[in-house]
């Protein structure tokens, strides 16, 4: 008599600045929380609600490369503020939320743009254009004890040293407490969450060989290359 399959598995754990690991549990993701970026895309900010989506959380990782991925040639690059959280729940109102927040990060919203137009336009779904390996690499993460989104905190990504994406975190629509207010009427949100928080206007294509530097004011730098397939 033979048993059953064991499956062994443990969530992704990603590296907490100084000490300890944070256990993931899912990523979700916003659109749209920028103007600039908004209008970059085709979309009118004064008539556009957040728009969420999620990327499988083994997509994020805090390796110092990426490969660039298959099926595309229109890999962009989209830095983000990230949020992770220690609690949740459902339906909760945005000032009940910083009791729930774990800490924060910056990091990267990579996209196969190509295939997500592709998607769009025959009207399927484009999660294969967010979700795929390596497609959220993140610093390390900061307890919110230690820090804090103050809107005047520039967010910038360079490419080989050259700007590409900048701002300031006042540009966001909605701030973070809001998002988690919006997307908690949605869905349960809970412990080992994260959410990317939209990103500013600059968008753009990366090749192989590109060296990739992301930054929010305060936040540990996150720094990585595109290597070949």
């Amino acid at each position: 008599m033979t048993s059953d399959p064991v499956v062994q598995w443990q969530p992704p754990l990603l590296a907490v600045a100084d000490s300890g690991v944070f256990p993931l549990r899912q990523v979700w993701c916003v659109g749209r929380n920028y103007a600039e970026h908004a209008r970059e895309m085709g979309v009118d900010p004064e008539r556009s609600e957040p728009v969420f989506f999620a990327k499988p959380a083994a997509c994020m990782h805090q390796q110092r490369s990426v490969t660039y991925p298959a099926d595309t040639t229109e890999l962009h690059h989209e830095v983000e503020l990230v949020v992770f959280l220690s609690g949740g729940g459902r339906n909760l109102a945005a000032d009940d939320w910083e009791q729930h927040i774990f800490g924060y990060a910056v990091g990267v919203d990579l996209t196969r743009r190509d295939l997500q137009a592709r998607f769009k336009q025959s009207g399927q779904p484009w999660e294969l254009s967010k979700g795929f390996d390596q497609a959220a690499p993140i610093g390390r993460i900061v307890p919110a004890s230690d820090w804090k989104p103050e809107p005047s905190a520039a967010i910038e990504l360079q490419v080989n040293g050259a700007v590409r994406q900048q701002a300031t975190l006042a540009a966001m629509l909605w701030s973070v407490p809001v998002l988690l207010e919006q997307l908690s009427r949605s869905v349960t949100l809970g412990a080992g969450d994260a959410l990317m928080t939209g990103t500013p206007a600059g968008v753009g294509p990366l090749q192989v060989d590109d060296r990739v530097t992301a930054r929010i004011h305060g936040l540990p730098v996150l720094e990585f290359s595109v290597r070949e397939q």
